[in-house]
């Protein structure tokens, strides 16, 4: 006979996120006023559960306006949002799959001389990612051969993701801190949205739906990685994503050392005994005032971009007389760095994107991508309703990074079918099919996570804006996350001939999708599925 389930054994099995999705609403409620009431700090919830996208932005392209017109006239309006960094073109490459990018982590890691930083998700625990940890390793044993150990290593990883299990995320760099406590630093952030009984009710496999740190920034002296890859086996292996190396780019290193260091600020700081704790004078994520921890964070986030912000736009208005015939490599690409952290009060990317997506115009051809298409309302209307043709890349069930997963979590490929037939089904309801195209990406033994946009003006063969980096364009990165991606806005042939080959490569392995798309076997929705899916989308 079964031994009798304990209640919070009863709880676990019957947890999905629909009951996360009830509970956060009924506890949201109760404690927003009860905090209101008493200033408690005790079980104040956050995060938005409903669609409540902000209102676009309107335009403010002119009459008249051309791709003809300058890229950097065309595009300039970013700057009033964000940092605008000038750099050469030459310096920047894309790279194009798992293993390139595995590769040339491992070697900046290993000639890094004055820093190392790393944003993830979480880190893998196979031996993969224990030869990068090893390269870490390698690089700190030889700085301290100099007898002047300048080099400093900063992890920033999520704290539910990167402490799941007892072989985790924290025990991989454990080691690292325990040898060189002055050199190492390990910075787990919580989110302030999963507290009290929520987080004591919520399985360990389910807690990062509430919300996690989700920048992917790798960073080697004045060289870094943009990439929505997290540091673990399939992304280097067989999970196609994106990356961008910025080789030499100073100043936008220093900007994603200081965001990343920021974040690590008010995150939980991980121990040499395990322990975690955070940094004096810091307010709890979890245990604190959710209004004060947000406050705090916010504050010392868009510190770091607001100086960022005033020191390029001074920079660039004494450079303005300089011209590129004067310089040795010609600065003519543009890096913005977007970030989005909704539950801080922070949507920079959300507000580029939205007008971006506004100004996309009837002389433009966007093709976005998405490894988890599930747009937000205002996006959706945004492409909809826009003048540009769209070419929209997703995953197609079998190369979803959630196909063949046990429970509840199994079903989400069939949840992402599901979302894939209502906009398609919408985009024919509104006439648009002749300018809105879906494709699914293809690929055996293959798992689909790339995300992003690249743009093309008439008149252009090329591509000359491209968004990438981590956000999915889904209410998880707009609502939920902390995310980051930059914008390179470029006049190098080079460096748009590159953008358009990574863009040709990704699509060349997807079929366009129809009607007959989704009568196949495969695509078959579970009427289960179907009801819970509009519970839940928010949550993935």
């Amino acid at each position: 006979m079964a031994a009798p389930m304990t209640w919070k054994r009863i709880v676990f099995s019957a947890y999905t996120p629909a009951f996360s999705w009830v509970f956060t609403r009924v506890t949201d409620r109760f404690f927003r006023t009860h905090e209101r009431r008493r200033g408690s700090t005790v079980l104040l919830l956050a995060p938005l559960l409903a669609e409540a996208d902000s209102a676009p932005l309107a335009s403010s392209r002119p009459p008249g306006f051309t791709g003809a017109e300058g890229l950097h006239s065309r595009f300039q309006w970013i700057a009033n949002y964000v940092p605008a960094f000038r750099v050469p073109g030459g310096r920047i490459r894309i790279l194009h799959s798992p293993d390139e990018f595995y590769q040339t982590m491992k070697a900046r890691i290993k000639t890094a001389k004055s820093r190392v930083v790393m944003a993830s998700l979480y880190l893998g625990t196979g031996p993969l990612e224990q030869d990068l940890v090893d390269c870490m390793e390698e690089a700190l044993e030889r700085s301290q051969e100099d007898h002047v150990p300048d080099l400093k290593v900063s992890v920033l990883l999520d704290y539910t993701r990167g402490s799941r299990g007892k072989h985790n995320s924290r025990t991989m760099l454990l080691p690292l801190l325990q040898r060189f406590p002055e050199q190492m630093r390990v910075s787990l952030y919580h989110t302030p949205d999963l507290r009290g009984l929520l987080r004591l009710l919520v399985p360990e496999r389910f807690n990062e739906t509430i919300g996690v740190q989700h920048i992917k920034a790798y960073l080697f002296d004045n060289s870094l990685i943009i990439s929505g890859a997290n540091l673990s086996d399939s992304y280097f292996t067989n999970r196609q994503d994106r990356y961008v190396l910025l080789e030499d780019c100073e100043e936008v290193a220093d900007f994603f050392a200081e965001l990343v260091g920021a974040v690590g600020d008010v995150s939980l700081q991980l121990q040499p005994d395990d322990s975690v704790n955070m940094k004096e004078g810091k307010v709890h994520p979890y245990k604190g005032s959710r209004a004060e921890f947000s406050a705090s964070a916010q504050s010392r986030i868009m510190e770091v971009v607001n100086t960022a912000r005033v020191q390029q736009s001074m920079q660039e208005a004494e450079c303005s007389d300089v011209l590129d015939s004067d310089r040795t490599e010609p600065n003519d690409t543009w890096i913005f760095p977007l970030v989005q952290m909704k539950p801080l009060g922070i949507h920079l990317d959300e507000q580029v994107t939205q007008r971006l997506l506004i100004e996309a115009g009837g002389d433009s051809v966007v093709y976005l991508t998405s490894g988890y298409f599930n747009l937000t309302r205002t996006y959706m209307q945004l492409v909809l309703g826009a003048a540009a043709d769209y070419r929209i890349l997703m995953a197609s069930p079998e190369v979803n990074g959630f196909f063949g997963a046990k429970g509840v979590a199994g079903a989400i490929p069939e949840a992402y079918v599901h979302l894939a037939r209502q906009f398609y089904n919408k985009v024919y309801q509104l006439g648009q099919q002749s300018r809105v195209h879906l494709h699914e990406y293809h690929r055996p033994n293959w798992t689909f996570h790339a995300k992003g946009l690249w743009y093309y003006v008439e008149g252009r063969d090329l591509p000359c804006l491209t968004l990438i980096g981590s956000p999915n364009f889904g209410y998880r990165s707009v609502h939920r996350d902390l995310e980051a991606q930059i914008a390179i806005v470029t006049e190098n042939e080079e460096l748009q001939m590159q953008l358009q080959q990574e863009q040709e490569m990704l699509y060349q392995s997807s079929t366009q999708v129809s009607d007959s798309t989704f009568n196949q076997p495969d695509r078959h929705v579970k009427l289960w599925v179907q009801l819970v899916t509009p519970l839940i989308k928010n949550f993935f």
